[in-house]
């Protein structure tokens, strides 16, 4: 698959801070870019919480063929939590 690309708008100052960088680093203002977008999109799935993490893959839900009330009705509760 080839990359896409995407147009992106800085400011005068934003623009040199950047071309410095790559300067600094030897590397392109692109990868600077790529790089800080990575960080960012990494930065957000760690933030998801363990319920998005669950529903995201498919583990929340109802199960065919079960009571439909069985995390609210006490009759099933009895004995829980004993050993």
């Amino acid at each position: 698959m080839k990359d896409q690309r995407v147009t992106v708008r800085f400011s005068p100052e934003m623009r040199s801070r950047l071309k410095a960088a790559a300067r600094r680093g030897g590397t392109r203002e692109s990868d600077i870019v790529r790089n800080a977008v990575e960080l960012k999109l990494a930065a957000e799935e760690g933030s998801i919480t363990a319920y998005e993490h669950a529903k995201k893959a498919g583990l929340i839900g109802a199960v065919k063929g079960t009571v439909r009330d069985i995390s609210t009705n006490p009759k099933y509760f009895n004995g829980f939590g004993r050993s």
